[in-house]
């Protein structure tokens, strides 16, 4: 295989990471799976979900406030290594705005979609 064949496999192999920040709490059944499907469009997409609230909660009790907080700094920590952040639905959680706010002060890029993962403005 030439060099250019194989830059060419690359860039068709790479895909960013991105940071899923949609509701968790309140409707759970539902809420997961709507990330489900936003995890789904960002695949579509041809990215790499991070969805925190689809992994922690398979481990760690959301109910115990200790072990909800270290899901969210794990999350936090995984969000930095994120490409972007997307925001999903018409409601913003406090979870979710505290994940909105740290991105915000660390200046990543920040991108809204609506329920039906169409881009929106913020």
């Amino acid at each position: 295989m030439t060099a250019v064949e194989q830059e060419e496999k690359a860039a068709k192999a790479f895909r960013p990471l991105v940071y899923i920040c949609s509701p968790y709490s309140g409707n759970v059944e539902s809420n997961i799976k709507s990330a489900r499907r936003y995890s789904r469009f960002a695949v579509e997409m041809g990215y790499i979900p991070f969805t925190p609230h689809l992994l922690y909660p398979q481990f760690l009790d959301d109910d115990n406030p200790a072990e909800c907080s270290l899901g969210l700094l794990f999350g936090n920590v995984l969000m930095s290594k994120c490409a972007e952040v997307w925001v999903f639905g018409g409601y913003i959680s406090s979870g979710m705005n505290a994940e909105i706010e740290r991105a915000k002060r660390k200046k990543y890029t920040i991108r809204y979609f609506s329920d039906d993962c169409k881009e929106v403005s913020e």
